[in-house]
Parts: C-alpha cells; sequence; structure tokens
C-alpha cells in the first residue's frame, strides 16, 4: 500500500511538471504574439509574409527539393502525392504531426484523407500527373485560347498598369464558383496574438473532383511536390522537373491572362521577344534558383510564393506559402491546419464561404504561420500573371482592385528576381 500511495504521489508531481511547462510554452507565445501584433500596427505587410526582415537581412530563407536525388536512401519509385509521405527508417524529419489524420490509396490513383473533425471525405486526383514528365514530345496540351479584341491591351490599360491587374481578374476564365466547385468554411475569427483555435473543421469542406483535372491546375499542383521546405540545402533539379516546368509554362501560355500578359509587356516594350522567348523568360523569373538565408542556389521564386519555406533562426517560422491549392492539398494530407481567420482591423469586411480573398491563421508541418492572406479559387494563371504583372511595372506597394476586392500586392525583389508577392486585403 505504502508503494502504491508513493507511486500515485510521483504520478501527480509529474503532472504538476508537465502543466507548469506547458503554462512556461503559453506564456512565451503570448511574447511572441505581442511582438507580431505590434508589427502589423506599423507595417501589416511584414507580418503577412515574414519576408520583410527577410528582405531587410537581404538574404532568403531555403528549402531542398522533397524529390531527393539518386543517391538518396528517401528515393523511392512513388508518384503524385505519394511523394509526401515519408519513411521512418531513415533519418528524415517527419513533418506530418497531425495525429488525427489517416490516409489509405487505392489502385485507380485516388487519396483519401480524413481530416479535422473528419467533417468530410478529400479525393485528390493524381493518376494523371506523371505523364507531365514526359519529354516534350510526349506531352498532350489544351487548345489554345483563341485570341480576341479583350485580350488586346487598351490605351487606358497600357498607361496605368492597376488598370491591367483589374483586367487579369476578367480574364481569368478559369476562375472557380464558391459554392459550385469548392466550399469553405471560414469558422470564427481571431487577431493575429490569439494562439486558439478558432477553426472546428477544415478550411476546405469540399473541392470537386473535376478542378484539379484542369490542365493548368492539374499541372500547378504536380510542382507542389518538388520540394522541400528545410532551409540552407541547396536544391538540384532534375531533368524531369525541368520538364514539368516546361510544361507548366507551356499550358499557361495558352490561356487569357497569360496572352494578355506578354501583350502587355510588348506593347509597352518591357519585354522585347516571340512567344519562345517569352515562356523562357517567364520559366526563368520563376524556376531559377537563387539564395535564401545565406545558403546559394536552394530557393526560387515559384517556391517561397506558392509552396511556401520553414526558417529556422531560434523559432521556427512559416515563409511564403500563398496559394490556396497548396494549401488545399497540405490540409487534405493533414500537414497543414486551418486555425481561423483574422478580424479584420476597421470596417472590413467579415469573410464568409462565398471570399475569393481570405487572410487567415494556419500551422503547416506543425509550424506556425501567423498571419497569411491568399486568394481562393483564382487559377494559377492568373496570380503568376497578376505577380508577374506588378513585378514588371509596378513596385514593391501595389494598391489595385481585383473584382470586388481592393487589394495591395506586395512584390519584394530578389535582384532580377520575385523574392515574394502576395495580397494584402485593404480596409
Amino acid at each position: 500500500m505504502e508503494g502504491l500511495i508513493k507511486g500515485l504521489i510521483d504520478v501527480a508531481i509529474g503532472h504538476h511538471d508537465r502543466d507548469n511547462v506547458h503554462v512556461d510554452n503559453n506564456n512565451d507565445n503570448n511574447e511572441n504574439s505581442e511582438s507580431i501584433e505590434e508589427r502589423s500596427r506599423s507595417s501589416w505587410a511584414q507580418v503577412v509574409s515574414g519576408d520583410q526582415d527577410d528582405h531587410q537581412q537581404s538574404s532568403y530563407d531555403s528549402h531542398q527539393n522533397y524529390q531527393t536525388h539518386n543517391n538518396s536512401p528517401w528515393n523511392a519509385p512513388q508518384t503524385g502525392l505519394d511523394r509526401y509521405q515519408l519513411d521512418e527508417s531513415h533519418e528524415r524529419p517527419n513533418y506530418n504531426r497531425n495525429e488525427q489524420v489517416e490516409q489509405e490509396e487505392n489502385a485507380d490513383g485516388w487519396q483519401t484523407a480524413h481530416k479535422k473533425h473528419h467533417k468530410k471525405t478529400q479525393r485528390i486526383h493524381m493518376d494523371h500527373w506523371g505523364a507531365y514528365k514526359s519529354p516534350p514530345s510526349e506531352q498532350e496540351y489544351s487548345q489554345e485560347v483563341q485570341d480576341d479584341a479583350e485580350m488586346d491591351p487598351s490605351e487606358a490599360e497600357l498607361s496605368d498598369y492597376k488598370r491591367a491587374c483589374a483586367k487579369l481578374w476578367k480574364l481569368d476564365f478559369n476562375r472557380l464558383t464558391p459554392g459550385k466547385d469548392y466550399e469553405l468554411d471560414v469558422g470564427e475569427g481571431k487577431r493575429v496574438r490569439d494562439r486558439e483555435d478558432m477553426a472546428e473543421a477544415s478550411l476546405f469542406t469540399w473541392v470537386s473532383e473535376d478542378v484539379l483535372r484542369k490542365p493548368t491546375f492539374s499541372r500547378f499542383c504536380a510542382l507542389l511536390d518538388n520540394y522541400n521546405p528545410n532551409e540552407g540545402c541547396k536544391e538540384k533539379v532534375t531533368e524531369e522537373e525541368r520538364r514539368e516546368q516546361a510544361a507548366f509554362i507551356e499550358e499557361i501560355s495558352r490561356t487569357a491572362p497569360i496572352k494578355y500578359l506578354h501583350k502587355y509587356l510588348s506593347s509597352n516594350r518591357i519585354f522585347n521577344g516571340d512567344r519562345h522567348e517569352f515562356k523562357e523568360m517567364l520559366i526563368d523569373l520563376w524556376f531559377t534558383l537563387y539564395g535564401r538565408g545565406g545558403t546559394s542556389g536552394c530557393s526560387s521564386s515559384f517556391e517561397h510564393v506558392f509552396v511556401g519555406e520553414i526558417k529556422d533562426r531560434g523559432e521556427q517560422q512559416v515563409s511564403g506559402f500563398h496559394n490556396w491549392l497548396q494549401f488545399y492539398l497540405e490540409e487534405a494530407k493533414g500537414n497543414a491546419d486551418y486555425q481561423g481567420y483574422i478580424l479584420p482591423r476597421r470596417n472590413g469586411q467579415f469573410p464568409d464561404a462565398e471570399t475569393q480573398l481570405l487572410t487567415v491563421q494556419f500551422e503547416w508541418n506543425g509550424v506556425l504561420k501567423s498571419l497569411s492572406s491568399m486568394f481562393i479559387g483564382v487559377s494559377p494563371e492568373f496570380e503568376l500573371a497578376l505577380y508577374t504583372l506588378c513585378f514588371f511595372a509596378g513596385g514593391e506597394d501595389n494598391h489595385i482592385e481585383v473584382g470586388p476586392y481592393p487589394v495591395n500586392i506586395k512584390c519584394y525583389r530578389m535582384g532580377n528576381k520575385i523574392g515574394s508577392a502576395f495580397p494584402i486585403a485593404e480596409e
């Protein structure tokens, strides 16, 4: 009996110690969040991406390719979303910390993910993505959008790039319709410094199975598994990955937003080159590697803006990651945990299921992103065209209107490349 009593006392003391540790951690988080909130008062853009600090240091974060090289023990004959699944028999960091996720894959190329609170089952087409690594002669592309007067920049648009940005929204014929192509559950709002999870369910209740069959959408998604968010590691781009990049640019070059972008830059003599040279320029702008975080050849515009990175300087932080498709796929796999939208500061409109511009808080691979903004339901070609146009014709701040949304497109430069680009909702 005496031994039993002693054991119960030890257990009680142990629980007490753990509770104290938990309280200490919460206090640390509160101190950090207060600092973030204070920064947001002076420059909200700095908080949105975590990018401003990087540019002030004139160095950038880095991440490594998830598809590791031929001599890596992690290299396995996997395709599609399977490449994200980690083999615990090797010393590879396990980012998937969501123990609630149960995943299964069946023979017909589907992946099923049971997500937060098991609200809905997400089914993701991925069986056809492997074909995008094929040689150019074996690639099949969609039919080009026919040129018409709507794709010719007007004199007003040529003289004011902000009007051209607004035109891109009208030309986004592949933009999805809320309620028809997908459904959101935005949950409840919170302040930046709050750490409580205000979303009982996932952000995406469902996305139509047809969405990831769209040519530009599926080619975009096929690129996302080429990267590892770890910083400080150089990347080696494989020939297959270069084919995926070229195939994606070729596909979007057949759409209205990219055709309009080419005409706009050519008419304003910002870019002088034919269509082939224009596509080569886009590949170079978005996919050429550069340095971030003091390591050369470890990052690119595409990786940072659309995929996201994890900085590890003291406290880990998520940097970049401003794309809804990447968020949807990571949420479906259990890697991203949506925790609510950020309350508007003044008279901004509260988001609902119809909103196509969101400012949110989430965790990715167990690392917090205190404040992030992204368009929802727009096409990859729209975002790439918009950020490219702001990079060439605009500045760091680009106060524009796209559809019903007044936004500031932040566009940071890394020499002659895009360091970061993302929207900030203006109130």
